[in-house]
């Protein structure tokens, strides 16, 4: 931390998994504090009861970001394998009662598009300054899931219009943040705002990332703190410069005019997607990979939730699936 602040880094973001399983969080803080980091803690408030969240807030914590699954209970606990939505809601309220800025967050997906306006509304009555209503990106456990996540283009567009006519009704109650889902796009969106550029992510092993999703690819020879500075890492490392400039694109990216607000997309979906990190994001509809996205859209319009649900039914992260996803 001191390091990355000497080099000009102002925001400290705690995450996860969840990072309040760190017994050491408070002592983090108060250090980030006394450095001048303005920091944030995001986590789906398992572990956060009274006696925690008056340590942060003497350690000078600024900010918690509060994720939920759903508006109800059932829907809640069973997209995140946990009972944990009264938990959710009691932390919620140690939050406000606590005098934090309070973002909720929920990620949206085919599941629970539909209750869109119960989940604003459940923000409102715990009185969320923020609700990120942001639809899944699919990396990792999303796109082994997508079949059964991925939402009709009918669905985001009818969601969007929920979202305005609340902005609509509360007017500055409340900021609400729609993040479209990149598969309905004509562009990608920009990776990290520029790749080494903003972003640095230090894993609970050491290792630092370019982005959070980073070991994913290939030939990124990721450094570790425990091995080497932030200073060199940030500068020198192979990861931080393997995507950095525009001399790495290939065409379309390489000749296009856009190239510098979309830096060619996201490198993860791009090699998740084409099995090359290099090729343009298979979202834009320049990509000569195109029909990879346009496919799935055509077959989650096509086939039907409940039929999703008996075919392919939802793959939960376990010890387990994870063996087995590796192997």
């Amino acid at each position: 931390m001191r390091e990355a602040r000497e080099l000009g880094a102002a925001q400290l973001g705690f995450s996860g998994g969840e990072p309040l399983l760190r017994d050491d969080l408070d002592i983090l803080v108060a250090e980030a504090r006394l450095l001048g980091f303005y920091t944030n803690l995001i986590t789906s408030g398992v572990g956060l009861n009274e006696k925690r969240i008056a340590s942060l807030k003497n350690a000078g914590l600024d900010h918690i970001q509060l994720s939920f699954q759903d508006s109800t209970q059932e829907m809640n606990d069973f997209l995140s394998s946990t009972k944990t939505f009264d938990l959710k809601k009691r932390v919620a309220g140690l939050i406000k009662q606590y005098d934090y800025p309070m973002v909720m967050n929920v990620v949206l997906h085919r599941h629970n598009i539909p209750h869109i306006d119960t989940i604003i509304d459940m923000g409102l009555e715990l009185g969320a300054e923020y609700i990120e209503l942001a639809n899944t990106q699919y990396y990792g456990w999303a796109l082994k899931n997508r079949d059964q996540l991925l939402p009709t283009k009918e669905q985001i567009v009818e969601a969007e219009a929920v979202v305005n006519a609340y902005r609509e009704k509360i007017g500055k109650q409340c900021k609400l943040l729609f993040v479209v889902p990149d598969y309905f796009e004509d562009r990608p969106k920009p990776c990290m705002n520029g790749w080494g550029s903003i972003f640095l992510d230090i894993a609970p092993d050491g290792a630092a990332l370019p982005c959070h999703n980073a070991r994913e690819l290939p030939g990124l020879d990721i450094p570790n703190v425990k091995d080497y500075s932030i200073r060199d890492i940030w500068y020198e490392s192979k990861a931080f410069n393997f995507f950095r400039g525009f001399e790495w694109m290939q065409e379309p990216c390489r000749s296009c005019s856009e190239k510098e607000k979309d830096f060619g997309g996201c490198r993860c979906q791009a090699f998740l997607l084409t099995g090359d990190a290099a090729a343009t994001d298979p979202v834009c509809s320049k990509s000569p990979k195109h029909h990879i996205v346009t496919l799935a859209i055509k077959q989650a319009r096509d086939t039907p939730l409940e039929n999703k649900k008996t075919e392919h039914p939802l793959v939960f992260r376990t010890d387990k699936n994870s063996r087995d996803l590796v192997r």
